[in-house]
């Protein structure tokens, strides 16, 4: 079995593990700011929704085949860090590309642009993964939800400052942008690489043939949680802070979404704690479930004390929801195939984003449409939890 081969959670690699997933958001945030505006000034402004659908379908299909190629490199040399570190060199090194052809491009090769920034994203979807992964080697199986509380605060803390943080960026320019973003990636490594055990993992592993059919439908399973648990984070966070920011003048919609975010983070490590003596799935489903009830609550809100609860519980349901998905991902199929488990639940995620586009690019989403969306998401997402239930307990 690869897993941790100590009794205890190892903090320290815990927090080097989450040093590089800020690092990932952070050049994420970069690269979604600035796609737009490049594509419009290379005059490719049409190209930017299909652009973006075409890299969440790469990432449903690419990620799982990633996260199963780690597995493999995992038995081979003991390690997934020789995948992260050549996923890493690319992205930062397409981003120092782009930064210096942006400019006085000619027309004739302008087409490069577009065709290298979804090469940057097929570079970071190599990582991704696999980084999150790391998580089964630094915690034991059952501690998993209080390790995960520690990556759910940075990146819930990330996450709020984002506004914030395009502001800067957008002081800053593309190019710099690019080249800070790059830097960031290479801390982030660094980081990574520093805090990482000295033991490597033993490759010793249950026979993997006898266990194809159950990888076949848990993974599809796992797929699914992925796709539901994403479509109505989407929608939540699409729709309803507008909506609530109604009732709190003075607020926007972003701040609320912010302090969702920091409510989600502020909570993690109670929430961590509550998710270890109940289970990933019991956790996510309770969360789910209370997400969906809250979103009907808020369509018949007309009160400023009801909208801060709201948003209060919107957070703490959240926190639920984030803090189970990767201990349910890595727990619920053999821990040798921890990167494809991670990568198909990644995978059924980009699909989300990829739905999610076409929707909301196709109709007009109202609050009644996208509840709906908010509620069918996360009854796809419970229905797969207790589907898999048995191959957890099994």
């Amino acid at each position: 079995m690869i897993s941790n081969p100590y009794n205890s959670i190892l903090w320290r690699q815990v927090w080097g593990l989450a040093a590089m997933l800020a690092a990932i958001l952070f050049s994420l945030t970069a690269y979604g700011l600035y796609q737009p505006s490049i594509l419009t000034e290379l005059g490719f402004a049409e190209w930017a929704t299909g652009l973006s659908i075409a890299q969440g379908l790469m990432g449903a299909v690419l990620e799982p085949v990633v996260g199963g190629q780690s597995d493999r490199i995992l038995r081979r040399f003991g390690s997934r860090l020789p995948q992260i570190t050549i996923g890493v060199a690319i992205a930062g090194l397409l981003f120092v590309v782009i930064s210096l052809l942006l400019g006085d491009l000619p027309v004739g090769i302008r087409w490069l642009i577009p065709v290298l920034m979804t090469a940057w994203v097929m570079a970071m979807i190599v990582f991704r993964g696999p980084v999150v992964a790391l998580l089964m080697q630094f915690a034991p199986l059952a501690e998993l939800p209080q390790a995960n509380a520690v990556l759910v605060l940075v990146l819930g803390l990330m996450g709020a400052i984002a506004p914030l943080l395009r502001i800067a960026l957008m002081q800053l320019g593309t190019s710099p942008t690019f080249v800070l973003g790059a830097i960031v990636l290479l801390l982030g490594a660094f980081t990574l690489y520093n805090t990482a055990p000295l033991q490597a993992a033993s490759p010793s592993y249950a026979n993997a043939s006898s266990q194809l059919t159950r990888v076949a439908r848990i993974g599809v399973l796992t797929f699914l949680v992925g796709l539901g648990a994403s479509l109505q984070a989407s929608f939540l966070f699409a729709v309803f802070p507008p909506i609530l920011s109604t009732y709190l003048p003075g607020i926007s919609g972003e701040a609320i979404g912010s302090i969702l975010l920091v409510i989600c983070a502020l909570s993690a490590n109670p929430i961590g704690r509550f998710t270890v003596k109940i289970g990933a799935i019991g956790a996510m489903q309770i969360g789910l479930g209370a997400i969906a009830l809250l979103i009907g609550l808020v369509l018949f809100n007309q009160n400023t004390l009801l909208t801060v609860l709201l948003i209060f519980e919107l957070g703490v349901a959240l926190g639920l929801v984030f803090i189970s998905t990767i201990p349910y991902a890595l727990s619920v199929m053999p821990p040798h195939q921890a990167g494809l488990s991670t990568g198909l639940y990644f995978g059924g995620s980009g699909a989300a984003v990829t739905l999610g586009t076409i929707f909301m690019q196709s109709i007009e989403v109202t609050p009644l449409i996208a509840s709906l969306g908010v509620i069918g998401g996360g009854l796809i997402a419970i229905l797969c939890l207790a589907a898999s239930r048995p191959w957890l307990d099994s």
